[in-house]
């Protein structure tokens, strides 16, 4: 433990109550019964408990139902930190038992945190700019997937009546607004077919700056493969135009949001330097931010790739294991962000795109090739994050003139 804590308590969180076990740096119980959750009661055992000394409030939930104990815990001058899941659930198998109880949790979060404060987190969520970034990326998380579910519910009910129609709106292009204009308008095949091309391309026209006739010609070419109507087609083109119109509905909405978080993010220093770096956008910048903040919790740029999931992993067992591996652990929605930045960056940035090639030469896989390309823009974001300085493409040494080597 952490010599400077005179207690640790571990709370086992829940919505209407809590678990608090508070224990000693020896192991002993200051603490071990139910707490509501209301802030006068969690303010009176955490003022009571730092006639102990300095305090350290452990939780196993920093969000939702755990914002309450966090910010009452700090108001009261406690410091602050979390148990991860995996970190829980590996912990609880040390001990013996295999009970279930919030009494029994509590008691395993304390204890870890005593005897183990490596496995902790911060929470650095007090930051007011993180906090309304959080609330406003979960909700953007949220709409991605409704709208990933009303696009593959369009996909299966067009495959189900027609799926050469079907079939023009491969890969993302389903997701286009000109696309979903044209659904909500004719809604399918029938109805497209009773409009008839001229028609459609007008409207198309007036919804698209691109010329579109080469898209009608695709639908109307795909519409002649098929001459029979399945049964249920009527019903199936009054569904589509309305979660058409879902789509867009929910596509509205996330890039309402995403105005919201680039007006949130220009208060906010570090945001800018990080969107200094090519790949880099609003959302991926929230992202990293989100999960670590400033930065500051890790010493090295080792330490923040391996936290990510980046770092290769070091296996050796006896002679028929040896090599490095990819990391499988780490977090995941940070290990996401900078995957696909790199991605992005080794198709934009010139330094990036050298240095990804140069690993596809060396016979690395594109995913692999990425993942390094990211372990190598890790440091940078760390220099970056700890100095708040601005992107600075890499210098290019001039290669020698063959007389100068001569000389």
């Amino acid at each position: 433990m952490d010599t400077r804590f005179a207690v640790v308590i571990g709370l086992d969180v829940g919505k209407s109550g809590h678990h608090a076990c508070a224990l000693d740096p020896d192991g002993n119980k200051l603490f071990d019964k139910p707490l509501p959750q209301d802030e006068t009661k969690l303010r009176e055992l955490f003022t009571q408990l730092q006639k102990h000394g300095e305090v350290l409030m452990v939780v196993d939930q920093p969000n939702t139902i755990g914002a309450l104990p966090i910010a009452v815990a700090r108001d009261s001058g406690c410091s602050v930190a979390y148990l991860p899941g995996l970190a829980m659930r590996k912990a609880a198998d040390l001990y013996p038992g295999r009970s279930k109880t919030d009494a029994r949790d509590a008691f395993i979060i304390a204890d870890t945190a005593r005897t183990m404060p490596h496995t902790l987190r911060q929470v650095d969520r007090d930051n007011e700019v993180l906090s309304a970034l959080k609330v406003l990326a979960g909700f953007d998380e949220d709409l991605a997937h409704e709208t990933t579910r009303a696009l593959n519910r369009i996909r299966s009910l067009l495959t189900q009546i027609h799926p050469a129609f079907e079939r023009v709106f491969a890969g993302g292009s389903l997701a286009t607004g000109l696309v979903l204009d044209l659904l909500e308008k004719f809604g399918g095949p029938t109805r497209f077919r009773a409009a008839g091309r001229a028609r459609v391309l007008r409207f198309a026209r007036s919804r698209s700056r691109r010329d579109p006739e080469a898209l009608i010609d695709q639908i109307f070419k795909a519409l002649g493969e098929q001459t029979v109507v399945v049964p249920a087609t009527a019903a199936v083109e009054l569904v589509i135009p309305r979660v058409a119109g879902q789509v867009k509905e929910l596509k509205e909405q996330r890039a309402t949001v995403a105005r919201e978080v680039e007006a949130m993010l220009e208060d906010f220093p570090l945001a800018s330097v990080l969107m200094s770096m090519p790949g880099i956008g609003i959302k991926t910048a929230a992202q990293i931010l989100l999960n670590i903040g400033d930065g500051s919790a890790f010493e090295t740029p080792g330490h923040l790739a391996a936290y990510a999931g980046i770092a290769p992993v070091t296996r050796r067992s006896g002679t028929s294991i040896r090599g490095e591996f990819p990391a499988r652990s780490g977090n995941k929605r940070l290990k996401n962000a900078m995957f696909y930045s790199a991605w992005v960056a080794s198709n934009h940035d010139p330094a990036s795109k050298a240095y990804y090639d140069r690993k596809r030469a060396q016979g690395k896989r594109h995913n692999a090739a990425v993942i390094c390309l990211a372990r190598r823009r890790c440091n940078v974001i760390f220099a970056m994050l700890r100095d708040g300085t601005y992107y600075q493409p890499p210098r290019t040494v001039p290669t020698p003139e063959p007389a100068a080597l001569a000389a």
